[in-house]
């Protein structure tokens, strides 16, 4: 079963992205509601995929993608940025960052699925 992470400070936009997710089927949903949240799970858990928020309160997105590229057993994490700064220039902050994919607000269900699809090794078509 694989294992996602989903940061992001609104719960339900958690809920939101995990009810988009749920056709994968044999996956598994973690929450963090923070930044700092998500770099506690990511350093005691293993997780196939990071769903991460860009602007949070505390730990922002990029400094969370810092922390898991800075990460030996991290480093090759995917993660795939949902945002709604939707921009060209934090796009490719992002990408810059280490991020493996990016999805602005608002999106489609098919999008996040698709975009999810090609970033978690494994995942039913």
């Amino acid at each position: 079963m694989k294992r996602l992470l989903i940061v992001d400070d609104s719960k339900l936009m958690r809920d939101m992205v995990a009810a988009c997710l749920r056709p994968l089927g044999a996956v598994s949903f973690e929450f963090a509601g923070t930044g700092l949240e998500a770099i506690e799970r990511l350093a005691l858990a293993g997780f196939d995929l990071v769903v991460l928020d860009l602007n949070m309160p505390d730990v922002g997105g990029i400094e969370v993608i810092e922390f898991v590229r800075s990460q030996d057993r991290l480093r090759t994490l995917p993660i795939l940025i949902v945002t709604t700064r939707g921009d060209d220039e934090s796009r490719t902050r992002v990408l810059e960052a280490g991020a493996s994919g990016f999805l602005a607000k608002p999106f489609a269900p098919e999008q996040i699925l698709e975009q999810v699809r090609s970033l978690l090794p494994g995942a039913p078509a």
